[in-house]
């Protein structure tokens, strides 16, 4: 059980599609009641499925749930479904998943085995969503390179970029949760 941090944010919200990608955004009242306007880790209950996750910002001070493919098979979601949540901040944040150049670049970094396992999960999470929060390839192998000079150098997170902004390339434009 992790460590909460604030009382439960319990709610309803519909399910939506952008392009083929489903999520769920959360009402204004429950992004409200959570403990940060950027991501919040949260042991999460969605139509009684228990599972810690992180909360994603929407970048207009909201914020949405990632629906993955094995998410979306064991709740049967579809775009239109209504889903009952219950959201208890937490402080104890599940491990991101690196992407597989990021990875790959701190596997053959082996002088940054240890930094990277001694930084909180929470600013692995911010090194991933760094990467990742651009569309341009060049843009984004440059930002792997740059990783690995920051945390070699004793950086332990990325700078310069809005922690309450949707970094997830497919699904914003400018920051901010496509409509």
């Amino acid at each position: 059980m992790a460590a909460k941090t604030s009382s439960p944010v319990d709610g309803t919200a519909e399910v939506r599609a952008i392009d083929d990608r489903l999520l769920i955004p959360l009402p204004e009242a429950a992004s409200a009641a959570l403990p940060s306007r950027g991501q919040v880790a949260v042991e999460a209950t969605l139509n009684g499925h228990q599972l810690d996750m992180v909360v994603e910002p929407d970048g207009r001070k909201g914020h949405w749930l990632r629906v993955d493919d094995a998410l979306a098979k064991a709740l049967d979601l579809s775009e239109g479904n209504v889903v009952d949540f219950t959201l208890v901040p937490t402080k104890v944040w599940p491990e991101p998943e690196v992407p597989e150049d990021l990875g790959a670049a701190l596997d053959a970094a082996d002088d940054l085995e240890e930094t990277w396992a001694s930084i909180t999960p929470m600013a692995r999470w911010e090194w991933v969503r760094w990467v990742g929060s651009t569309r341009n390839a060049d843009t984004r192998a440059r930002r792997v390179e740059v990783s690995i000079d920051k945390l070699r150098d004793g950086k332990r997170r990325p700078c310069c970029f809005n922690l309450a902004s949707c970094t997830d390339p497919e699904l914003a434009r400018s920051g901010v949760l496509k409509d």
